[in-house]
């Protein structure tokens, strides 16, 4: 990572962490006329451009085009034994990554940020923590009229039950998108976002793959009905899943993995398996990355490894903020990115300070079939005490799915109903996580169901399945 040069003493805004938040955060402090530093200690771009959101999207991509290739005659054509080529695709991810990374550093230059090399600290200061930058070319102690904590979160793990990254034969997602040869066979611990794009990714490409979760559904975060119906479809897919299962231990011998998972039936029965595997990728949640910056001595609140804010940014120690990860939940690089501007804006008293919504922020996962919601499920709409309007859409209704091949897919909307307002959407289905933002604009501007049936959608799109769902809500769908 390149050094650039202009380093001051003091600054208005110091940001630790280089990741989608902190160089967002960074190029809108720029922009409102703040004097910025980013202190980074490894790649600017952090976890998301170099070890996550960009090169796992890279590696999917390869796996979707090995997939239409593998069914080439249900599209009239012919190509004859095709290969996996995993040095390859694992070199077309690591140069996707490479060329964001260098983007960052461009937009630094830019916009005349200051990247401070190095590995920061915090001691107590004046109107803000000093910041102490150690073990690199930023080494120094400078000051800021106000400090951001942009450090981000890593893979959990749980060493008393033996899950613990080894580099080799238990991989957390870094070393799940480097792999050096295929594994044969697969266990994925984890049913979220990232054990189930890495599930879809090895099982396209000709690994056996096991998923156990602890509760009694995948994808939980998400609604009931979309949880159900991709286990329906990866499991045609051929992705085995243990659910309601807890792994209480993980040995390695060998190079071979074997974890002996308990599971729990309706009924409250349990029993236990022995499940083997020769890799095994722990996608049981991540942790915030507070340690070693010094946050112990300056009192800032911190529960269950994240940072604790106010819906401004703000710790309870003056002078601080902190945004993305490490606050915790959503963990997503849009939400950091976005709560990065809100924070800067309300700090820089030049616009109008608002408080950031999380209720907003749509997620998505890039397995096959992708999913994508923003909104309430079902289940907190109900739980709310609305009386609610539910619509669907099935892709099989849609022109634009058949023809693209992709017929497996659903469109569900949840709305109030008394005044109309979209609590939630939710959506499984080839090219949902380009389709929700719709939905989260939706939300945003506050359009009602008036608005969004009043609103004309081309044809022949996917998105048209958005229009039926709010439609079908109100009993007038028109393609089934």
């Amino acid at each position: 990572m390149p050094y650039v040069e202009g380093m001051a003493d003091t600054y208005d805004l110091i940001i630790i962490g280089s990741g989608p938040g902190g160089y967002v955060a960074a190029i809108r402090a720029s922009q409102l006329g703040m004097k910025v530093a980013i202190v980074e200690r490894a790649e600017l771009g952090g976890i998301c451009l170099n070890w996550g959101c960009i090169p796992t999207k890279a590696l999917l991509r390869s796996s979707e085009v090995f997939h239409l290739i593998s069914h080439a005659k249900d599209y009239g054509l012919s190509v004859e034994n095709p290969k996996v080529l995993l040095d390859a695709i694992v070199k077309r991810s690591r140069g996707v990554a490479q060329q964001l990374s260098n983007g960052v550093t461009f937009l630094m230059k830019k916009h005349k940020i200051d990247v401070l090399v190095g590995t920061a600290r915090l001691e107590k200061g004046t109107s803000a923590p000093k910041v102490i930058v150690e073990k690199g070319k930023g080494e120094g102690t400078y000051t800021a009229k106000n400090v951001m904590l942009a450090t981000g979160a890593r893979a959990r793990e749980i060493p008393g039950a033996g899950l613990k990254v080894d580099g080799k034969t238990v991989w957390a997602y870094r070393e799940a998108m480097v792999p050096t040869e295929m594994p044969k066979q697969l266990l994925v611990i984890g049913s979220g976002a990232i054990g189930i794009e890495f599930a879809s990714f090895y099982r396209t490409l000709g690994a056996e793959v096991t998923v156990v979760e602890t509760l009694d559904r995948i994808l939980p975060v998400e609604d009931a009905e979309i949880s159900a119906f991709m286990l329906k479809q990866l499991g045609k897919q051929g992705i085995k899943f243990v659910t309601s299962a807890q792994v209480k231990s993980l040995k390695v011998s060998g190079g071979t993995a074997t974890a002996e998972v308990m599971t729990k039936a309706a009924d409250g029965k349990e029993s236990a398996q022995a499940l083997k595997a020769d890799k095994v990728i722990l996608a049981v949640g991540i942790v915030g990355n507070v340690e070693n910056l010094g946050l112990e001595a300056l009192g800032v609140k911190v529960e269950k490894t994240h940072i604790v804010v106010d819906g401004f940014g703000k710790t309870n120690v003056p002078g601080l903020y902190a945004i993305g990860d490490v606050t915790g939940p959503p963990w997503l690089a849009h939400k950091a990115m976005h709560e990065g501007v809100v924070v800067v804006e309300g700090m820089s008293g030049k616009t109008p300070s608002h408080k950031f919504d999380p209720w907003n922020v749509p997620g998505c996962t890039y397995s096959h079939p992708q999913v994508a919601s923003v909104g309430m499920t079902e289940e907190k709409a109900k739980a709310s005490g609305r009386k609610l309007k539910i619509g669907k859409f099935p892709f099989i209704g849609n022109g634009k799915a058949i023809a693209l091949g992709e017929p497996e897919g659903i469109v569900k909307t949840i709305f109030d109903e008394e005044t109309g307002e979209l609590l939630g959407a939710h959506m499984a289905g080839e090219g949902v996580t380009e389709l929700i933002q719709g939905y989260a604009i939706a939300r945003q501007g506050e359009l009602t169901e008036a608005e969004l049936m009043e609103t004309v959608f081309p044809h022949p799109t996917l998105s048209e399945m958005m229009h039926e769902s709010v439609l079908a809500a109100y009993g007038r769908p028109l393609h089934i």
